[in-house]
């Protein structure tokens, strides 16, 4: 009755199924495998404090930023150059703008973007704190680029050329005739010439913690277990129907067919219609 699965048909069906299961299984795993990687680093980014308590080093030195370098203290000496506002940034609960200053290294490394400090209310150019000539030497802590901007930063439309929405090398390198690193450091407090600014608190390391994306790969587990299933249970159900129709050939018994038009014919008790035409065609009576 199974010599059906010997068929060309049910050979490809076979090979499909071999091929599939597995290949589901294994896509699962590895979705599973990324939510637990994402949950693992939410753990330790919780554990780890923002600013990293290992000793300051230059900046060259921990460069390009990562989850192990973000939070570090870097070092690094040169001369203030170009200086942006950033607008819409909270601090303590209180809405205002950074000031960011380009530092052109003494090494002939990249410029780097140096939040020196927060002021509140709107961007005023001329309201921001002008930065220390001459070269200075600073310290600060090392945070990713951004990679989206605050919220409201354009509700009134485009920005002012003395004014950045995104922390980023993407965002800045148009602006200066120089290249800038792809990082920033928000200055500890201290520091020389930002006598007025507050500083900025470092934020925590990027793409750490149980965001939207943990989720999709959660969901994405769930969503090729159950491809996995769906295979299986469709493989047994086809081989319930050709098993079905083999054993009804082997009784001889014949697959039913598409029903056939019934011609209505008269009912029971009713008299069937005269037969006008054959009265018609009698013959007319002699004189």
């Amino acid at each position: 009755m199974y010599r059906f699965l010997l068929t060309p048909r049910w050979w490809g069906i076979n090979l499909f199924v071999v091929l599939a299961i597995p290949f589901c299984v294994l896509m699962g795993s590895w979705q599973l495998g990324r939510f637990e990687d994402r949950a693992q680093a939410h753990k330790e980014a919780q554990e780890k404090p923002v600013v990293s308590t290992e000793p300051a080093a230059p900046v060259g030195e921990l460069l390009p930023v990562d989850k192990v370098t973000s939070g570090r203290v870097a070092e690094a000496t040169g001369t203030y150059e170009d200086q942006f506002l950033v607008p819409a940034r909270v601090v303590g609960e209180r809405e205002g703008h950074y000031v960011l200053t380009l530092l052109r290294q003494s090494d002939g490394s990249p410029a780097l973007p140096v939040v020196r400090g927060w002021l509140p209310g709107a961007a005023d150019p001329d309201a921001a704190p002008a930065p220390p000539k001459g070269e200075v030497s600073l310290s600060g802590v090392l945070q990713a680029p951004e990679h989206t901007r605050s919220p409201g930063v354009y509700k009134d439309g485009g920005l002012p050329a003395d004014q950045v929405g995104i922390i980023s090398a993407a965002s800045l390198v148009n602006l200066v005739p120089y290249p800038v690193e792809n990082a920033w450091v928000t200055l500890t407090d201290g520091q020389p010439g930002n006598a007025g600014l507050t500083p900025v608190p470092p934020a925590a390391t990027p793409d750490s913690g149980l965001d939207l994306k943990a989720f999709q790969n959660l969901g994405y587990t769930g969503e090729w277990f159950v491809f996995a299933g769906f295979v299986v249970f469709m493989w047994f159900r086809l081989l319930r129907r050709d098993a079905e129709v083999a054993r009804d050939e082997a009784l001889g018994i014949a697959p039913e067919g598409p029903p056939q038009p019934v011609t209505p014919g008269p009912s029971a008790g009713s008299e069937a219609p005269e037969d006008t035409a054959a009265e018609d065609r009698k013959p007319a009576p002699t004189r």
